[in-house]
């Protein structure tokens, strides 16, 4: 299929299935789109065993995207940067070093008890499984998922210090969830010069160097936009600083993520929009990143929910899927603990917070793109299998009853 066709069907799809929530559904997007998507594959699903076309077309469709590709190459460097922009700087700043602490030290913790759970209940299943694979597997399902948290997090009406908590965690965690899962994958893959320097150099690379070209883009894309005032311009020079920053990432090995969420957070602070930005530049700016916000998200949810074409549907995958679940949330909890005894006084953290985060933690598409990249000796089909469970009761479940969860504790 050629690019401009799968374009076409991928927001068809996603403005019927859109329509259909907002009309009918009306749940957050993300989880409306993933419940529709699902249910309309699983009926195309159905509808094969009458006639395949259908199905061998969506198929086709499914299978001629990179979904590793599309989504960590191209489309979450915009959605990052779209919800770092309208991310509350100032809370951030005050917040700082737990979210400092929850995305590397807590993400390092969860990788670990995640591999150490998942291989003893993998053992039980009579599913031999490497503990290098496990460990693999712990750390592309340990980071939350930002584009998922962003999502729920507008709709639930949580406190902002609670949510700038589990927002700024995400928006930084996938970094280090990166670097964590190249390393491991490296060890799997039989590597051999992996050295405590080696994971240091690959650490500064990817995460320090990611922050610093940030810092640089907000800081050349704020000069620019005092410069001048014309809405339309500012606009192109926020889009192409994005795009500009992403290459330049991707050529020098740096996070494109967190250089993204560096540029957003400093294009979106006060001070930068009031002495860069008129107030009618300011509206555009805002609007222009909303729009491709939900686009993005809306395809990027449809893709997850079509997924569902490349699985190996066997009772064991399942099972085990379902089996690890509560696992994960108890590794979770697990990794928050120390951050949160730490700052819990003297940041006044809301009631319950630990467990609030543990089930607001969503994962989303960045696991099942990592999983996508495992290799069959990797016990690939196992583990996309499970990762694809964890991720639909993670958006379907957990994001349909964290913002009751919420409500409970904090109002």
């Amino acid at each position: 299929m050629d690019y401009f066709l799968i374009a076409t069907v991928l927001i068809v799809l996603s403005a019927a299935f859109g329509y259909i929530n907002t009309k009918f559904l009306k749940l957050p997007n993300t989880i409306g789109l993933m419940l529709i998507t699902i249910v309309f594959t699983l009926a195309v699903f159905v509808l094969s065993y009458f006639d395949d076309t259908l199905l061998l077309k969506e198929k086709e469709l499914i299978t001629s995207i990179n979904f590793k590709t599309v989504l960590l190459d191209v489309m979450l460097s915009f959605l990052l940067f779209a919800g770092a922009l309208h991310t509350n700087f100032q809370q951030l700043k005050i917040q700082r070093k737990p979210v400092l602490i929850f995305a590397t030290l807590g993400t390092f913790v969860s990788t670990f008890l995640v591999g150490v759970f998942v291989y003893y209940a993998l053992q039980l299943l009579s599913l031999n499984v490497d503990f290098i694979y496990c460990l693999l597997f712990g750390a592309l399902i340990s980071p939350t998922d930002p584009i998922a948290v962003l999502g729920i997090m507008k709709k639930v009406g949580a406190p902002k210090k609670l949510e700038t908590k589990i927002v700024g965690e995400s928006l930084f965690n996938d970094g280090v969830g990166v670097v964590i899962f190249l390393t491991i994958y490296q060890i799997a893959n039989g590597g051999s010069d992996i050295s405590f320097a080696h994971i240091s150099e690959l650490f500064l690379v990817e995460v320090v160097g990611g922050i610093v070209l940030g810092l640089v883009i907000g800081w050349v894309t704020y000069r620019l936009l005092k410069s001048i005032d014309e809405y339309d311009t500012e606009v192109i020079i926020t889009l192409a600083a994005v795009m500009g920053g992403t290459l330049f990432a991707q050529k020098f090995h740096l996070s494109a993520p967190l250089a993204m969420v560096t540029a957003g957070l400093i294009v979106g602070t006060d001070t930068v929009r009031k002495t860069s930005m008129s107030e009618v530049t300011e509206l555009y700016v805002d609007k222009f990143w909303e729009l491709l916000d939900v686009l993005l998200n809306t395809i990027l949810f449809v893709m997850i929910g079509m997924e569902i074409l490349v699985l190996t549907f066997d009772f064991d995958y399942i099972l085990a899927g379902f089996i690890i679940i509560p696992l994960l949330l108890i590794a979770r909890y697990i990794s928050l603990l120390l951050p949160i005894k730490l700052y819990a006084k003297k940041l006044d953290f809301v009631p319950k917070t630990n467990l609030i985060m543990t089930w607001g933690g969503l994962r989303g598409g960045i696991s099942i793109a990592l999983a996508l990249s495992l290799t069959q000796d990797m016990e690939r089909d196992l583990f996309l299998v499970i990762t694809y469970i964890v991720v639909v009761f993670s958006i379907l479940v957990q994001g349909l009853t964290v913002g009751k969860l919420i409500k409970k504790f904090t109002s």
